[in-house]
């Protein structure tokens, strides 16, 4: 592995992932020999999103720095629900599905970060010595540690307490205390110096820092980066169908792809700097691109890019590209059952009888009453005019659409215009 010029908090910085850090020390800290970090991870979910990445991304940048990232799953605290964000109680999630959740998203740290070599990644599950632990020995041992007034002014908690019907539960309120013992542990047994983490997690890295000069008489740091968000203040990796995963049976490469590509121009050279591993130089350039000339979309394009084949691989890129580029210009027919799939979800759609096409349907039928067209008058207008294709070839009046026009996995995708699709799938 390649390690950069920069040293990890000036790579952070220039990034804009740099939001607090916990001590002025901590550049002389990692800059006086190999130190191990660590991050959180919640597993409420067999998969991870883009939100998540960021904290995996922290771990990357630390490693290519020359240190060594622990990644903690919560297999224990996942059974708590961290309250940080959350404006109401979470529901509680049995251990069965907990340690499911942890053993697939394994998979998906293996893509970004290395297990091999001197400075080998490694993985812990906090369930190993959180559910081992007596929970009188947790009250005498650490809870003693922690002030229930410093307690109830953290952010995440007093937000709750001021609201009248949501509260807060002694399990979630409990939620620092153990986030701080994880810190302690992987200080005595890892030798692990450094919490990395969102800036919502700040109180929680803090608590640990603390809970290890209390108990282990030792120094320790933290780091965050800021909550992501776009240009608009919009939660990053939120869309109207739902959240992008980490993982192509939760989101596919080619939707994964059309997100990124989709980013807003106000967005782009920015997300160039938080998701990639791009260098200044190349991002630079591809910033001068776009203040020069913005519609050809360069930015976007090496973004949607670099993020599919980084978290998908070369082949998934391609195939991401070759559907992005076939719905672009019209030319569907070459694409397999897979990919027509991937297009048509992402459409506005409608179903059709199996035996609807045996005798043929005129297209000014098909389209009224779809995305395409209101009413049948609109519908001949449309068409009339040749702004109706239907699988990349041009509609006239005379069109009858048989069972030969579907694509394969029984699909037709009717296009108005350049850009407005409509899937319509046999039912």
């Amino acid at each position: 592995m390649s390690i950069p010029m920069l040293p990890f908090l000036d790579e952070l910085q220039w990034r804009g992932l740099l939001h607090q850090s916990t001590s002025p020390q901590l550049a002389a800290h990692l800059g006086s020999g190999v130190r191990s970090g660590y991050a959180g991870f919640d597993p409420t979910a067999d998969s991870l999103t883009i939100g998540n990445f960021m904290g995996i991304k922290l771990l990357a940048h630390l490693q290519r720095a020359g240190h060594r990232p622990i990644v903690v799953s919560g297999g224990g605290t996942g059974l708590i629900g961290d309250p940080s964000g959350k404006s109401a109680e979470r529901q509680l999630l049995s251990r069965e599905l907990v340690e499911h959740n942890v053993s697939r998203q394994r998979g998906i740290f293996e893509r970004f970060l290395d297990f091999s070599g001197p400075r080998a990644a490694v993985m812990r599950n906090n369930a190993d010595w959180l559910c081992e632990m007596r929970f009188l020995d947790m009250l005498r041992d650490v809870g003693k540690h922690f002030s229930v007034n410093q307690m109830i002014a953290r952010d995440s908690v007093a937000s709750r307490l001021g609201g009248r019907e949501q509260g807060i539960s002694y399990t979630e309120f409990s939620y620092m205390i153990l986030q701080a013992y994880d810190f302690l542990h992987l200080y005595r047994a890892d030798g692990c110096s450094l919490q990395l983490g969102g800036s919502d997690q700040f109180g929680n890295i803090v608590s640990g820092i603390d809970l290890i000069r209390r108990v282990a008489q030792g120094e320790s740091y933290g780091a965050t980066c800021p909550l992501v968000t776009t240009s608009d203040g919009q939660k990053i990796g939120k869309t109207e169908k739902g959240a992008i995963w980490l993982t192509a049976d939760r989101t596919t490469p080619y939707r994964f792809y059309q997100y990124w590509l989709n980013t807003a121009d106000a967005d782009a050279v920015k997300f160039l700097q938080w998701f990639t591993f791009l260098d200044a130089d190349a991002i630079g350039s591809l910033a001068h691109a776009a203040a020069q000339d913005p519609g050809k979309r360069d930015a976007q394009r090496t973004l949607a890019a670099e993020m599919t084949r980084l978290t998908h691989g070369e082949t998934e890129l391609a195939r991401a590209r070759a559907t992005s580029e076939a719905i672009f210009s019209g030319e569907v027919r070459s694409l397999d059952a897979a990919q027509i799939a991937d297009i048509a979800a992402d459409l506005p759609s409608s179903t059709l009888a199996q035996d609807a096409l045996a005798a043929g349907v005129a297209i000014v039928d098909l389209i009224t009453g779809t995305s395409i067209a209101a009413s049948k008058r609109e519908a001949r207008e449309l068409v009339q005019n040749g702004a109706v294709s239907v699988n990349g070839e041009k509609a006239t009046l005379e069109t009858l659409i048989t069972k030969q026009h579907l694509l394969a996995g029984g699909v037709l995708l009717i296009r108005r215009g350049k850009k407005a699709y409509h899937a319509i799938s046999m039912a």
